[in-house]
């Protein structure tokens, strides 16, 4: 019996050396990043923003994000939990897909960018692709009064390239997008 105490009590403290130096790396490394670990705060017109929190744009003039799945409420990320077989989780990115076209007519029968219909895993990704960004060019164009080419190159402009060129996809931060597309005029 002693054993067993001695043992497990040896192990606990392993595991909190361990853990404790897994702990320290992580926060150390985030202390030397640009916002040492903190997000990145976008500043627009006396307002503070998370720009890696996804926000939410309703207004025709604004490109548009991805849905959220707990509506934007960054104090409680999750997603739907409902696969690609579930009834009810297809009728609504079907209505989400009528809602898109219907919004964007200019698209006639165009694919559909699938982050502009579904959803994140945390409900909160405040990214999207450049073809879903370009998907969303010609609304703002026509509401704007500006050339697609414009839009086109503010979108080529504010994508962000993988890292290093090799990890992860190219995307686009919306909240950035809409604010360089207000400082346009």
């Amino acid at each position: 019996m002693k054993n067993h105490i001695v043992s497990a009590f040896r192990l606990t403290l392993v595991m909190l050396l361990v853990t404790g130096i897994y702990l320290a790396v992580v926060y150390g490394g985030s202390k030397i990043l640009p916002n040492k670990g903190n997000g990145e705060i976008v500043y627009n017109k006396g307002q503070k923003f998370y720009a890696n929190i996804g926000q939410e744009f309703k207004s025709e003039k604004y490109f548009h994000g991805r849905p959220s799945s707990v509506d934007y409420n960054a104090a409680g990320s999750g997603g739907s939990n409902k696969g690609p077989s579930n009834k009810e989780y297809l009728e609504i990115v079907q209505k989400r897909i009528d809602t898109l076209k219907m919004d964007n007519p200019e698209m006639g029968n165009a694919k559909v960018p699938v982050e502009l219909v579904t959803a994140s895993g945390s409900g909160l990704d405040p990214d999207i692709s450049q073809k879903g960004a370009l998907y969303q060019a010609k609304r703002i164009a026509k509401v704007r009064s500006i050339s697609e080419e414009e839009i086109k190159s503010l979108i080529n402009n504010q994508t962000e390239k993988p890292f290093l060129g090799l990890f992860g996809p190219s995307k686009v931060n919306v909240l950035k997008l809409n604010i360089a597309l207000d400082q346009l005029k």
